[in-house]
C-alpha cells in the first residue's frame, strides 16, 4: 500500500488496471464515451458501496463535498447523479461481472403413492408420482394429492426430490424449474449475508446487475487486501474501518494494526453494513 495516498486510493491500487481495461474493450464499454469512462463509473460505485451510500445522488453529493480530494482518489471527473444513473442503466454490466469473476421432499416424508407416470431416466428423472401425505399433521395440513418428482443431479451427484401441486407441465420441466429456483435462493442468500445491499441505485435489470457485480468486486477487493496484509481482523471489521477512513492517508496496514478490536468497531458507523461475516 503506497504511503501518502488516501485509503480509498490505496485499496483500489490493488486492482490490475490492464485486466480491467481488457474487460471494457471486450464489451465495448467505452464506445463513443467522451468523459465518464467505465473506470470512473467503477470507482464511483465502489466508493458508494464502501461508504454505505444509499443512492446515486448520495454518492455524487458526497464526492462533491470532497471535491478537492476526489482527483487523489483516482476519480478523474465528478458527474451529476443523472449521468451516473444512466451509466448504470445503459452500460454493459458484463464488464464488472467478467472482472469480478425449491421445495425439497425430506427423506422421512410419510406418503402413499396413488399412481406413477413413465419417466425418461436418461434425462436424470427417477420417478414422477401422484401421492397423498400420510403423516399425522401433514395429512391434515394438506389433504389433497401432490406430485412427487425424483431427479438425479449428475453435476453434484445427488438425488433431489421435488414436491408440487402442478400436474400440468412435464416432470423434467418441474425438476429444472426447482433446480433453478434453488440456485436463485442460494445466490440471494449469499448477497444478504455478504454484500448487505440496502437499496438498489437503479430500477432497470441492467442497473441492478451492475450494482450487484460491483458489490461483489468490492467484497473481493477487501478480501484480497486482508490476505495481502495478513490481517487478523474479520472482513466485517476491516470494512467498518475502511468505510470511515476513505479520506485518511494512513497506510492501511497501520490503520488496521492500530485500530483496537472492541465494541467501538460495531458503533463506528450507524448504517447498515456492506458485509456481515
Amino acid at each position: 500500500m503506497n504511503k501518502g495516498k488516501f485509503v480509498f486510493a490505496q485499496l483500489t491500487s490493488l486492482i490490475t488496471r490492464y485486466e480491467f481495461d481488457k474487460c471494457v474493450l471486450r464489451y465495448q464499454g467505452d464506445y463513443k464515451v467522451q468523459d465518464f469512462t467505465c473506470w470512473n463509473q467503477f470507482l464511483c460505485m465502489i466508493f458508494g458501496q464502501l461508504t454505505h451510500r444509499e443512492s446515486a445522488r448520495d454518492i455524487i453529493t458526497c464526492l462533491k463535498a470532497h471535491q478537492n480530494k476526489v482527483f487523489h482518489l483516482g476519480i478523474k471527473q465528478i458527474v451529476d447523479h443523472t449521468t451516473l444513473t444512466r451509466a448504470n442503466e445503459n452500460r454493459s454490466w458484463k464488464i464488472y461481472a467478467d472482472f469480478g469473476t425449491y421445495l425439497s421432499g425430506k427423506d422421512n416424508l410419510k406418503f402413499r403413492r396413488v399412481s406413477s407416470y413413465p419417466v425418461n431416466k436418461t434425462a436424470g428423472l427417477r420417478c414422477d408420482q401422484r401421492i397423498k401425505l400420510t403423516g399425522y399433521k401433514t395429512s391434515k395440513l394438506y389433504p389433497e394429492t401432490l406430485r412427487r418428482v425424483k431427479y438425479y443431479d449428475a453435476e453434484h451427484q445427488r438425488i433431489i426430490v421435488f414436491l408440487t401441486n402442478n400436474f400440468e407441465v412435464n416432470a423434467l420441466t418441474i425438476a429444472m424449474l426447482y433446480k433453478s429456483r434453488w440456485q436463485i435462493e442460494l445466490f440471494f442468500k449469499w448477497i444478504k449475508q455478504h454484500l448487505r445491499i440496502k437499496t438498489f441505485w437503479g430500477t432497470s435489470p441492467n442497473a441492478v446487475k451492475t450494482q450487484i457485480w460491483i458489490a461483489v468486486c468490492t467484497y473481493l477487493l477487501i478480501a484480497y487486501a486482508k490476505k495481502q496484509l495478513k490481517s487478523g481482523l474479520t472482513l466485517y471489521e476491516i470494512t467498518q474501518i475502511l468505510s470511515v477512513s476513505a479520506f485518511d492517508k494512513t497506510p492501511i496496514n497501520e490503520l488496521l494494526t492500530n485500530f483496537s478490536k472492541n465494541a467501538e468497531i460495531k458503533d463506528i458507523y450507524n448504517q447498515l453494513n456492506l458485509f456481515e461475516l
